[in-house]
């Protein structure tokens, strides 16, 4: 199990809730704010199509290919996923191109879950991410688990949300069975 975590605050309410929510559970956790990794230069419609970049995007797709579940963990910025998660699946599109593996295929092998915490009604607000990220799993083949939602601005606050922590309680009874 793979956590990919998309904060760019160190212990910030989307780590909180996501550690609820795998505690006693064996897994990884990446966070993307420790990482370089380059935004994505279409090179789609041109005849090279691809060119390996020079940062940690490598090191962190192979770390995602030797995982079978993937959580992808957020804070709702700006009505969406943050920027560094945003950076990091963009460049999917130099995976998608990249001889080196089948991207689609392995993906298609893999299980994925988001964790999103917000503060501005994120019950609601968050939906569309949730969704968004449902047609991203789609595109890759990757199988939509569920989600989890968090209400937090401040940090810690996302702790006294008894509706997200008992949600995170619930899944990880779930992860613990699988």
């Amino acid at each position: 199990m793979l956590v990919i975590n998309g904060s760019s605050r160190v212990d910030g309410n989307t780590e909180q809730l996501t550690s609820i929510m795998l505690e006693d559970i064996s897994h990884t956790h990446i966070h993307l704010r420790d990482y370089v990794i380059e935004p994505i230069i279409d090179k789609r419609h041109t005849e090279e199509g691809f060119s390996p970049v020079d940062d940690d995007y490598d090191q962190i797709i192979q770390s995602v290919l030797e995982h079978d579940i993937l959580i992808f963990a957020t804070p709702l910025y700006w009505y969406g996923m943050s920027g560094y998660m945003k950076n990091f699946i963009d460049r999917w599109s130099q995976s998608l191109r990249d001889k080196r593996f089948d991207f689609k295929k392995e993906m298609g092998t893999k299980k994925g879950f988001v964790v999103i915490c917000g503060g501005d009604t994120p019950y609601m607000k968050g939906l569309p991410l949730v969704q968004q990220f449902q047609y991203i799993f789609d595109f890759v083949g990757l199988e939509y688990i569920g989600y989890l939602i968090g209400k937090g601005n401040a940090p810690g606050e996302v702790l006294k949300d008894e509706r997200a922590i008992a949600h995170a309680n619930y899944w990880n009874g779930y992860f613990k069975m699988i």
